[in-house]
C-alpha cells in the first residue's frame, strides 16, 4: 500500500511539474490572457481531466508557480540574519547575501515571467513579500526616520536592482552582485559637489 501511495504521489508531482513548465514555456511566447488550458495540457502531454484534478483554472496554476517562488525569495532575503540574535547591517559579509543566488537558481522561471504580461503581478508579489518580512524582522534605531517609509524605499531599491539584473540577462555574476549590494548598503557620500552650468542668454 505504501509503495502504491508513493507512486501516486510521484505521478502527481510529475504531472503538476509538467503543467507548470508548459505554462512557463507558453508565457515566454505569448500573453497569459491569451493562453488556453488546451494549449497547456497539449504541451505538457496530458489531458484536461488531469489539469482539473489539480487546478480549478490557469490562474491557480500560475499561483502554484509563484507561491513557492516567493517563499524561497523570502528565505533568501532572511538568510543573512535568520539565525542570529542581533544583526548589524554594516557588518554584513557579501557571501551571506543569498537573494541573487535564489534569482539565478530560478533564472528560467524569472526570465519566462519577465517576458509575459504577468510581470506587474510578479513585481507586486515580490514587493509585498519582502516588505512584509522586513517590517516584521528589521528594526532601525532611529527616531527621526519613519520605519515603514524606509523599508518601502529600500525594498523598491532592491527589487529595482534585481529587475535590472534579470532584464539584462544576468550580465554580472552572482558574487559581483553580492559585493555591489553590500557596497551600496554601506556607501555614504563624503561630500556633494554640485556644478551649475549657466547659459548666457544675453
Amino acid at each position: 500500500m505504501q509503495t502504491s501511495n508513493k507512486m501516486t504521489d510521484r505521478r502527481i508531482v510529475r504531472s503538476k511539474e509538467a503543467l507548470k513548465q508548459a505554462l512557463l514555456s507558453l508565457l515566454s511566447k505569448k500573453s497569459f490572457s491569451s493562453i488556453s488550458i488546451t494549449e497547456i495540457v497539449e504541451l505538457a502531454n496530458y489531458n484536461r481531466g488531469t489539469f482539473y484534478t489539480h487546478y480549478d483554472n490557469k490562474e491557480a496554476l500560475l499561483d502554484d508557480i509563484l507561491t513557492p517562488l516567493m517563499e524561497d525569495l523570502v528565505a533568501s532575503f532572511r538568510a543573512p540574519y535568520g539565525e542570529v540574535d542581533v544583526f548589524h547591517i554594516d557588518e554584513l559579509p557579501a557571501n551571506a547575501v543569498k537573494i541573487f543566488d535564489h534569482i539565478h537558481q530560478n533564472a528560467g522561471v524569472y526570465t519566462s515571467l519577465f517576458k509575459s504580461d504577468v510581470l506587474p503581478l510578479v513585481r507586486d508579489k515580490m514587493f509585498s513579500a519582502l516588505k512584509q518580512i522586513a517590517l516584521e524582522d528589521l528594526d532601525y534605531p532611529s527616531e527621526e526616520l519613519n520605519h515603514e517609509l524606509l523599508i518601502i524605499y529600500n525594498m523598491h531599491a532592491l527589487i529595482g536592482l534585481v529587475f535590472h539584473w534579470i532584464e539584462n540577462n544576468f550580465q554580472y555574476p552572482v558574487p559581483y552582485m553580492r559585493d555591489q549590494l553590500v557596497l551600496m548598503i554601506n556607501w555614504r557620500p563624503r561630500s556633494v559637489r554640485t556644478q551649475i552650468k549657466r547659459t548666457d542668454l544675453t
